[in-house]
């Protein structure tokens, strides 16, 4: 039952036919897990709560960063350093007084199913390839729907998978739209490529708006399509998914112990302490090659290092020095481990990534240069 000051809150709710009281008892009732409390995960928590789910579950083991704030708006400066599910249950409580339940360790293949086994609905608001096979396929052993959602640059993606119909036909899995994760350097992350800032905006609103509708029974969800959005043409398109049977025969959670960076042979690597002694000790024969975009560069960079971007290097191999060991540098690590695998199909044998790239240098090495 709706007490008085629910049903002046949820009036607008309450004014629609299609909701009514009876649907707003349903919200209340909902159970709802959102997994990632990061770009997507925020207007979705943040819609949510609003409509009365009555009980959020929000997984993150993440900790609020400055660079989450250009596109995380659940967050303010005052929250860096905190975990981001306690700090988005923190907020969300001050605008509506619903059941939260925080989970501030990684969804993992030992605690997952136990988790997801407790809400009606899931949402996957992951950022990697490992977290959203296990949550789905955990959904297809517990029989749960799953809102599915995902950004890249400029481009979204919205699902409800696993959705089984009032005829009993079961919709499409996260394995009938990508049957086999990404291959080894074909997917970077979002802090290597970016992303704008509205983007998860948008597509964290249209999950929620999935969860919405499947709570009331209303509308048509998108079981069976694939909605994929352009932020820069502002043109939509549904793809229609067909249901691989085979994909709903899961007995047990598989093997999640894959990355989609590329793989850098151990002597491939070099750690920031490391590179540090030989930058000590010889440095006449090293050459520290930066490959990120201009505008990184001018916000800080490592002394003495040929900057050349990323997507420039084929037109400057004769630049690079064969005869010399080069250690390679991004932000973080992925697009240099990138051109160190291009390098080497290109005869530089003397070819290192640094682990962590700038990063990395600037938390344990030197804090004068500055993290962005």
């Amino acid at each position: 039952m709706l007490n008085k000051d629910e049903v002046q809150r949820y009036s607008r709710h309450i004014s629609l036919a299609e909701v009514g009281i009876n649907g707003q008892e349903k919200l209340k009732n909902a159970s709802v897990l959102v997994i990632g409390a990061g770009g997507l995960g925020c207007p979705c928590l943040q819609y949510l709560s609003a409509a009365g789910v009555g009980t959020i579950g929000i997984v993150d083991f993440d900790t609020v960063d400055l660079s989450n704030l250009q596109r995380q708006i659940l967050y303010t400066t005052a929250d860096l350093g905190k975990n981001k599910a306690e700090a988005a249950a923190a907020r969300l409580t001050q605008s509506n007084p619903n059941t939260f339940k925080v989970y501030t360790k990684a969804l993992t293949k030992d605690n997952g199913l136990e988790i997801i086994a407790a809400y009606d609905i899931i949402v996957d608001g992951s950022d990697n390839f490992a977290t959203r096979y296990l949550v789905n396929d955990a959904c297809v052993l517990l029989n749960k729907p799953l809102v599915f959602g995902s950004i890249f640059k400029f481009d979204g993606q919205v699902a409800v998978l696993n959705h089984t119909n009032s005829e009993g036909k079961k919709g499409p899995t996260y394995r009938c739209l990508f049957p086999e994760p990404p291959a080894q350097g074909e997917m970077p992350s979002c802090s290597e490529t970016g992303v704008l800032g509205v983007l998860p905006g948008i597509i964290g609103c249209l999950q929620a708006n999935e969860v919405l509708k499947l709570i009331l029974h209303i509308g048509e969800p998108l079981s069976g399509k694939l909605y994929t959005f352009d932020a820069l043409s502002m043109q939509s398109t549904v793809f229609s998914v067909e249901a691989d049977p085979h994909n709903h025969a899961l007995t047990s959670l598989g093997n999640y112990d894959f990355h989609c960076e590329p793989t850098i042979a151990l002597a491939d690597r070099i750690d920031v302490r490391t590179l540090k002694s030989l930058l000590d000790t010889n440095s006449n024969d090293l050459v520290l090659l930066d490959v990120r975009e201009d505008y990184e560069y001018a916000l800080c960079k490592l002394e003495n290092a040929l900057h050349i971007p990323m997507n420039a290097i084929p037109q400057h191999l004769d630049a690079l020095p064969k005869e010399k060991n080069i250690v390679v540098y991004c932000h973080h690590g992925m697009r240099s481990a990138s051109i160190v695998h291009f390098l080497k199909s290109n005869g530089f044998d003397k070819v290192s990534n640094l682990e962590g790239g700038i990063h990395s240098w600037a938390q344990e090495i030197d804090e004068s240069v500055a993290v962005y």
